[in-house]
Order: structure tokens, then sequence, then C-alpha cells
């Protein structure tokens, strides 16, 4: 008879155990917010989301995130705007190409602003770099300044014909007096461009610092400035001089995490403090520097918003260099 109670108690435990982790008796259910990265599914992009995805339950018992890779641009977001609701657990990455590159370049492909979302946190922070032909023997910005005021002709690898890529090196080269010596060579993604520079296609690249690092390293290019406010402080192209030093244009690529717009303040906050959680986990910092060569970099609203209007100046500047 004892051991038919233990066993009735036994039993009785378990179940109250299995109905407090289904979020009965009292306990937090986890919910899933799915985050969907519209561009590349190999990409940085998708590859840091995956990432943050996996490190979630790990600060969170309430949310945990599914990152979904999607190959698309801005037809995708226009779906995910169309039918993502307020209190709907959706994400979505978009970032200056969108915001200040297409809404100006070809905004009949967008349907939809900067109001359809509700910032978040951007996941990382981008600074491109400009490589050159090694035989070029240009090394630093003084260097590509000379070369580009004795009048030589100038080609430049770039990712797709009106890419953040296509628009800093506008900004820089005509900033520099390149005027009509200046050609843009738009090639199908990132990294094709970055190698186009080694293969003799072009004399310089604009690219994303991981996708120069291999060919740097086989002694293919120079790496020539950055394009940030400073040198960099980190990494293999650490000491690099940045443009913004010299007074020439410059933005970093960011990948903004939005959720619908009007989503719930408090939710917000708690998606927030999560990725922040994750960006600040040593083992995640230690690998977007050291292997994406990417830099944690939190921000405001208030400074995306600063981010975003600063692009779409340089491309209403230099949109005719960019476009013919």
């Amino acid at each position: 008879m004892k051991k038919r109670i233990l066993s009735l108690g036994l039993a009785m435990t378990m179940t109250m155990s299995l109905l407090a982790g289904c979020g009965g008796g009292g306990g937090s259910k986890s919910e899933s917010w799915k985050v969907t990265c519209p561009w590349a599914p190999s990409g940085v992009a998708a590859m840091v989301s995956q990432k943050a995805a996996a490190k979630s339950p790990e600060y969170s018992d309430t949310i945990t995130l599914v990152a979904e890779a999607i190959k698309g641009d801005a037809a995708t977001v226009n779906t995910w705007v169309a039918d993502a609701k307020p209190n709907d657990p959706e994400l979505v990455f978009v970032g200056e190409g969108l915001l200040s590159i297409t809404s100006i370049i070809d905004p009949a492909k967008m349907q939809f602003g900067y109001e359809d979302f509700t910032y978040v946190e951007n996941l990382y922070s981008s600074v491109f770099v400009l490589s050159a032909d090694k035989k070029l023997n240009i090394n630093n910005i003084e260097e590509l300044k000379a070369f580009v005021e004795a009048g030589n002709e100038i080609s430049v690898a770039v990712n797709g014909a009106t890419s953040s890529e296509a628009f800093l090196a506008a900004a820089l080269f005509s900033s520099m007096g390149a005027g009509d010596h200046l050609k843009l060579t738009p090639y199908q993604s990132a990294a094709e461009a970055a190698q186009a520079v080694a293969k003799g296609e072009t004399q310089f690249a604009v690219s994303h610092q991981s996708q120069i690092l291999e060919t740097y390293q086989q002694g293919g290019v120079s790496v020539v400035c950055a394009f940030d406010e400073k040198a960099l402080d980190a990494g293999p192209f650490a000491g690099v001089e940045g443009v913004g030093e010299h007074g020439y244009p410059y933005f970093r690529n960011r990948c903004l995490i939005m959720a619908p717009a009007g989503a719930d303040a408090a939710k917000v906050s708690e998606l927030k403090d999560l990725y922040d959680k994750i960006l600040a986990d040593k083992e995640v910092a230690a690998w977007l520097q050291d292997t994406m060569l990417l830099e944690v970099d939190p921000m405001s609203k208030e400074q995306i918003e600063e981010h975003i209007e600063n692009v779409k100046s340089i491309v209403n500047e230099y949109k005719d260099v960019v476009v013919g």
C-alpha cells in the first residue's frame, strides 16, 4: 500500500512539473519570434542572425529567436509589412540600402517606409574598406589622392549598380576630383566585387573587410582606407586610415532589427534587452570581431534616424554619378 501511495505521489509530481513547463501552474511560456533576413541566405546578416537565435535561450525564458533567411529584396519586405500585425511575434531586417538608397533611386519598388516599423536594435555595424591592385602601390589616402589628381582613369568594383559600396566609391572619388575619369563596375555579389581587383578586372574595390581579407593576406591587394570617421583600431586592418579623418563622406553598413509598427512598447523593450545581452556575450562579441570583422554597435532610435538621413544626403549628392 505504501508503495502505491509513493507511486501516486511521484506521478502527481511529474504531472505538475510538466504542466509548469508548458505554462501551467504559474510558469511562463516561451514565445517564438521569427526573424526574417530578406537578403542572401548565406550572407553576413543571415549568419549573425543565426548566431543570435542560437544564443537566445541562454538569455531569455520568455522569448526564443528563430532565424529565417530568404533570398529577397524590397519585395520581401513589402510582403512582410503587408502581413505583419502590431501584436505578431515577427521581426525583420532593414538597412540604409532600402531606407536611404532604394527610397530615393527606385521608390516604386517600396510599398513601405520607416514609419511602418518599430526600431528594436542594430544587429551590427560593418566598416567598408577600399582595396587597390597591389601593382598601383597605393597604400594610404594621400597616395590615392595623388593618383586621382594625376588624371588617371579609375575603375572600381562594387556590389550592385546602386549599392552602398557604389555610393561610397562615388562619394570618395568624386570628392577627390575624379570627375568623368571614374567608372563603377557592378558585380552580382559582394564576393565577386571584392575579388575583381585582385584579378586585374578593376583597379579598386569597395567591400566588407571580411570579403577582401583572404586576397589581402595573399598579397594581391593593398587596403587603402576605411569608410569611417577614424582609423580602424582592431582586426587585421588595424591602423588603416578612416576617410572621415580627411573630411570625405562616409557611412557604415548597419543591420536594423525591426518589429511591426505599433508593437507593444514593453515587448519591444524586452526584445532590445535580449539582443543587447546576446551582443554583450563574450563569445558572440569575439566571433563578430575576429571571424566576421564586424562591430557590436548598439544604437538609439535617434542615432538610427541620423544614420538614415546621413546616407540619404550622400545618395542625393552623388546619385548622378552612380546612376548616370
